[in-house]
């Protein structure tokens, strides 16, 4: 079966330095892969790369079989991007952003019918916010909007989910609801996720591939075999940076 997300030789530079160099990787339905790396290591300039956001200077990336700009259908592909806030100015219900998800599955002419209904439902109960569906999203703590932007990413019902430092200073029940919520679409969508992240701890357990960068792979492989290099994926927010800034 051919790969949801490949990239061959690809290399992306600002300037004269490579901030991404030589990454060939993919990414297979059904599979859970972080992508990890210190500071600077180019991850989040890659994975806008492979999302077509910027050219690669060398290389090829293929998005379901085809170049990023060739996508046509979005709704395969859901996107939760570093830093994503929620506009405090606008009062909208959890379920009203939740549904904006929909659009990249339907014209966007053309009414919110049942079927959309029901996948908008499925995302909020999957990331665990039905009680405050009909709350304004300026009422929600930091960790609750993280919880709806990633509910709008799975109501389109994506085959591929890519998501940017998603919980970066999100308290440890969203954490774990967050965890949840991939696992289940894993699980049960036989859908893809790719993790960028700092910190482990919350989903070390339910990894299938670690994928280690430093502008380039430097790492591609289970879990285990990474915590055979003395890595504790699970332990402590310090231990994969540490041992990441000492890679060359």
């Amino acid at each position: 079966m051919a790969p949801l997300l490949e990239a061959e030789a690809v290399t992306f530079a600002y300037g004269a330095e490579p901030v991404v160099e030589d990454v060939t990787l993919r990414i297979d339905r059904g599979e859970f892969v972080a992508l990890v790396g210190p500071n600077g290591s180019g991850k989040s300039t890659l994975v806008r790369v492979l999302l077509g956001l910027l050219p690669p200077q060398h290389g090829v990336v293929r998005i379901f079989g085809d170049a990023p700009d060739a996508l046509r259908d979005r709704g395969r592909l859901g996107y939760v991007p570093q830093r994503a806030v929620l506009t405090p100015d606008v009062p909208v219900t959890v379920t009203e952003v939740v549904a904006t998800g929909r659009l990249a599955r339907r014209p966007w002419w053309r009414p919110a019918g049942t079927a959309d209904r029901d996948a908008v439902a499925h995302a909020i109960e999957a990331v665990q916010l039905t009680d405050l569906a009909r709350r304004p999203v300026t009422e929600l703590s930091g960790g609750q909007q993280q919880r709806v932007l990633i509910a709008r990413a799975l109501a389109s019902d994506p085959e591929l989910l890519v998501l940017d430092e998603p919980i970066a200073g999100v308290d440890v029940e969203s954490q774990r609801m967050f965890r949840d919520s991939l696992v289940h679409l894993v699980a049960e969508h036989d859908a893809a996720v790719l993790l960028v992240s700092h910190e482990l701890g919350a989903v070390a357990d339910d990894l299938d591939r670690v994928i280690v960068m430093k502008q380039r792979i430097v790492f591609d492989g289970p879990p285990d075999e990474l915590a055979a290099t003395g890595v504790t994926l699970g332990v402590g927010a310090d231990v994969l940076p540490r041992w990441l800034e000492g890679i060359e």
